[in-house]
């Protein structure tokens, strides 16, 4: 019973002690003193080329900008509602290079990288299951028309079978 108790109190004390500090920083953020550029979030974090990022910014008020080697400059706006958070879309350039890239934002003259913010992976081949290759190589071939005359065999076997079982 005494264990459960400590247990208890020893729960209430973590669940206060988080609370207390995850509320202070927003309450400093609340207060205007945090008006330097902060958390860059990037979403998703593994894109292909040709594909868009979403970049949202901390400390970012009146908005800015954000520039990569993989995407041109593009623009931050304010999110309303949200107090001192911005947001952006990118699309990642077609001949960007797969590897991870570094983000730079600057927001009211103040800037922040964020490096290997995200990571650029080659294009996407579609069609076929992705297949490199086209057609079929001549081991595909062979393989199918093993497979075709085993069953083809095999078929008539059982007919023949069939047809002689029903003559008794």
């Amino acid at each position: 019973m005494r264990t459960t108790r400590v247990l208890a109190a020893s729960a209430v004390s973590v669940v206060a002690a988080t609370a207390l500090g995850v509320a202070a920083p927003a309450a400093v953020a609340r207060d205007g003193m945090g008006a330097n550029p902060s958390n860059i979030v990037v979403l998703p974090a593994v894109i292909a080329r040709g594909g868009q990022i979403t970049v949202t910014v901390d400390g970012c008020p009146t908005g800015g900008t954000m520039t990569s080697n993989a995407f041109r400059q593009a623009n931050l706006t304010p999110i309303s509602g949200a107090n001192q958070t911005a947001k952006g879309t990118a699309t990642i350039d077609d001949d960007a290079r797969p590897g991870t890239y570094d983000i730079t934002v600057n927001c009211s003259g103040r800037t922040l990288t964020r490096p290997a913010a995200f990571t650029v992976i080659g294009g996407v081949r579609g069609g076929l299951g992705g297949s490199t290759t086209t057609g079929a190589t001549p081991t595909d071939m062979a393989i199918g028309g093993g497979l075709v005359a085993a069953a083809l065999l095999g078929g008539g076997l059982f007919w023949m079978r069939r047809r002689t079982e029903r003559r008794t």
